[in-house]
Formats: C-alpha cells, structure tokens, sequence
C-alpha cells in the first residue's frame, strides 16, 4: 500500500540558519508593536534586509494598505514610519475608546487596582509578585482609562512606580487615601496581610537584584 501524500501543515517553510525571514511580514511585524516612528536604516537592522529593499517594501506596503482601504495606514512622519488608524475611520476608533472607558474592569483589572491603591507607589513588577501573574496589559488599561499613573522611578531599581489618580478618588467616591478601607475584616483571622504583603515586596526586591 502506498504511504500517504504529506499534507501541508499551514506553517510558513522552514529557514536555514542565519537567512532572514520574509520582508513584508518581518517588517508588518516590528511596525505593528513600534511606539514611535522607525526609520529605515532601523527597520533594515531588526529585519535584516538590506536598506534599499526595505526602503521599497514600505512604500509598497504603504501603497496596498491604500488601495484595499484597509483600516490602518503606514505613514512616514518624523522621519520615520509608523502604523496609523485611516483618518476616516477616526469616529468608529472614537466611539470605541468612549464606550471602553465606561465599560466595567474586569476582576483581573480590580484585584490590580486594589494592590496598586493599598501598595503605592508600586512597580509592576511588585504588582505582578502580588498577584502571581503578569499585570502589563492589565496596568495600560488602567492608565488608559485615567485611574493609575506613573509616580517616578524606584532609587534602586530604576522600575518605573505607579500610583492611583485624582479620578480614582472620585470614582470611589473617596476623600483621599486615608479614606481605604482596612483591609482586615474582609481577611481570615490567621492572615496579617501587612506581613504577606512585606514578604512578597521581600521576594520581589530579592529578584530585581
């Protein structure tokens, strides 16, 4: 019986060693988590293609994205390009970040939220000791719906501290911080929440070093 024709399996096909991956996708890729323009000669170091080819492939990009009215844009701004929401869609992207900020938080966003109220200022990383995951999504939609914000950096670590805001007190309806709640009648009687909590910024100083 003869065996079975190989299948394709929907990955993309396999590079040798040292050869760079595709450039259009490679530079869909970097553009896409890129927070402020990149220049070309950047772009070509990350993807590692040449300048010149690069320098093509964005405005071929640019180009499509035009011509199948995508959503988004690739623009050249600053002396760099960078991924933009297209100008007439502005309302729809408006009408979401409106309706995002009265949307609930989830209890990821509110267990965050409280270690960052009770702990401040308060690292990310601190947060995510605390709470035993990543908290980096979970902090932006915070700062992006006006509650936490950054408050300088820790002397010994150089991490970056965070805060609660103005607004935070007038959602909770709270004259200030002195105004929180104590925590310990909502705990058991064996845990002192203070120690727990001294502990695990221990833990997370001890790592960071």
């Amino acid at each position: 019986m003869s065996e079975p024709e190989n299948q394709p399996s929907g990955d993309p096909p396999s590079r040798s060693a040292g050869e760079p991956p595709p450039l259009r996708p490679a530079l869909e890729a970097v553009l896409m988590v890129a927070d402020q323009p990149l220049d070309g000669l950047t772009l070509a170091q990350a993807v590692g293609h040449p300048p010149p080819a690069v320098d093509a492939a964005l405005h071929e990009l640019a180009a499509a994205y035009t011509a199948e009215s995508r959503g988004f844009d690739l623009r050249y701004v600053a002396g760099g390009w960078r991924f933009y929401t297209r100008e007439s869609l502005a309302s729809v992207v408006e009408r979401f970040v409106v309706d995002g900020q009265q949307a609930r938080l989830t209890q990821a966003a509110l267990e965050t939220l409280a270690v960052v109220a009770y702990r401040q200022p308060v690292s990310r990383g601190r947060v995510s000791a605390i709470r035993g995951v990543s908290v980096d999504g979970v902090m932006r939609t915070l700062v992006s719906r006006g509650l936490v914000e950054e408050s300088g950096q820790d002397p010994d670590t150089g991490a970056m501290l965070y805060r609660t805001t103005s607004y935070f007190l007038e959602r909770m309806g709270l004259s200030g911080l002195d105004a929180l709640p104590d925590l310990a009648p909502f705990l058991p009687d064996s845990i002192d929440i203070e120690s727990e909590l001294d502990a695990v910024d221990a833990i997370a100083e001890s790592a960071a070093e």
